[in-house]
């Protein structure tokens, strides 16, 4: 089911499901599982980083954000968010990531960016490092650092241990934990897309917690399926 990208105050949208039954120490060797994802990412943020420099020169002079180059940045950030949620970014599920730019509907961790007509010239001067200073405080205080797109350390790392450490001891996990590492992924893509170019709308400074981004704008919190 694709995911609406129509709501131009939310233009990144980031859901997922929790999985279950997950293994219970199948994530102890995930690092090593994921390497070859990793390889990949490390060229792919390279493309990224200069399909990002092309792009700004582009809104710099035209006010739009080409449609290839767009959707191909789209493409590896749904690539790194489905690598850390499979890894050490949530845990969230034991299935292999694709290799793939694409969608997935099926794979239970979705990103969707809204295709911006417009792009303002005088934001993309400043917004990728002067107005975005106070997102990668926030930010670098969840993740750490970044490693070929993915993210390493922080709180996030923490609290995806202490999931991990709780599903091997008890085979399940905690709700209100899983409610909280979905709320900083999203907060940490949502900076990842503005500081890329790919959104004029400003990142909010709010922790948005569960997986389901349509149900809790609706009818409030609601659980992760």
């Amino acid at each position: 089911m694709t995911i609406p990208t129509t709501f131009p105050d939310r233009p990144v949208r980031v859901t997922a499901h929790l999985d279950a039954p997950l293994s219970r120490w199948l994530w102890l060797v995930k690092w090593l599982l994921a390497v070859p994802h990793y390889v990949v990412l490390f060229f792919l943020w390279i493309a990224f980083t200069v399909v990002s420099v092309i792009a700004f020169f582009a809104i710099l002079f035209t006010e739009r954000y080409p449609r290839a180059l767009f959707d191909f940045n789209v493409g590896v950030l749904r690539w790194s968010w489905r690598v850390a949620y499979y890894s050490y970014g949530a845990l969230g599920t034991d299935r292999y990531p694709p290799f793939s730019l694409g969608e997935e509907p099926d794979y239970p961790a979705r990103l969707d960016i809204a295709y911006p007509e417009r792009l303002s010239r005088g934001l993309v001067l400043v917004k990728w490092w002067l107005l975005a200073i106070p997102q990668y405080i926030v930010v670098g205080f969840f993740v750490g650092g970044y490693d070929a797109g993915l993210w390493g350390g922080g709180l996030l790392a923490v609290l995806t241990l202490i999931a991990g450490v709780l599903l091997a001891f008890t085979e399940k996990y905690p709700k209100d934990l899983y409610d909280l590492i979905m709320g900083l992924n999203r907060w940490v893509l949502r900076v990842a897309a503005y500081s890329a170019l790919m959104t004029d709308v400003y990142p909010p400074f709010r922790l948005d917690m569960g997986g389901s981004e349509e149900s809790r704008t609706q009818t409030g919190p609601q659980d992760h399926r």
